[in-house]
């Protein structure tokens, strides 16, 4: 079972969220501001926050970068009545790792919780697997049925990428700055051919496929 910790100086939200993610079947702890959340940490495994950013003592922005400058990867969903462009960019860069303004959609808040939930298994086990499919971060190597195939850095990366964030459309401006960096020299282009490898390797596998979608980019499509 999950263990969440809600961290939320209204009372009612607070009482909201819990039963929200309690009738989910996750164990659910909560905290009035940051302090109060950094001494349940300190005594309970938490596997996921969802945080008020304005708050009395101290605040999400500080609780979270708190966490950060202890290399504390726990995922964190930031939530505010804040709704400006800068308020996400001030908790973007403090570390958070999703953002929501309120009110809160209960529905969406449990998606999101997943997903973080999600990508934060992939990355503390560093593999990703799908149906016989096993795909490993530290040799860069998918492995299917006892077969191994060791991929290219770049090439392993945008497999990577599209794969744990199934469904979601990436442009080619994006893969490129996420894969090759923002400064790169290397054209758009490069991504489309990379794309074209990867779906030579794998074509006719019926766990994932990589799709085109018209005007857009590309995204991972899992099939099983």
């Amino acid at each position: 079972m999950f263990r969440i910790l809600v961290v939320e100086d209204d009372k009612n939200t607070r009482l909201l969220m819990r039963a929200v993610l309690e009738a989910e079947r996750y164990s659910v702890f909560t905290a009035q501001d940051g302090m109060e959340a950094l001494k349940v940490m300190g005594v309970e495994h938490i596997d996921l926050v969802v945080l008020d950013v304005m708050m009395p003592r101290m605040d999400g922005y500080e609780f979270t970068k708190t966490l950060r400058s202890v290399q504390n990867e726990l995922p964190i969903l930031m939530v505010s009545a804040k709704q400006l462009p800068a308020d996400k960019k001030q908790g973007f860069l403090a570390g958070t790792d999703d953002f929501m303004t309120k009110p809160v959609d209960e529905e969406e808040m449990l998606l999101r919780i997943r997903a973080l939930l999600r990508r934060a298994k992939i990355a503390s086990e560093r593999k990703i697997v799908i149906g016989n499919v096993t795909i490993d971060y530290d040799s860069l190597s998918v492995t299917r049925n006892g077969e191994t195939q060791v991929l290219p850095q770049k090439e392993f990366l945008l497999l990577c990428k599209l794969l744990s964030y199934p469904g979601k459309i990436f442009t080619r401006i994006q893969l490129m700055d996420e894969i090759w960096g923002a400064d790169t020299d290397t054209g758009w282009e490069t991504v489309t051919v990379h794309i074209g490898r990867l779906r030579k390797r794998f074509d006719g596998w019926p766990e994932f496929e990589i799709e085109s979608v018209r005007g857009l980019g590309y995204k991972a499509v899992k099939k099983i």
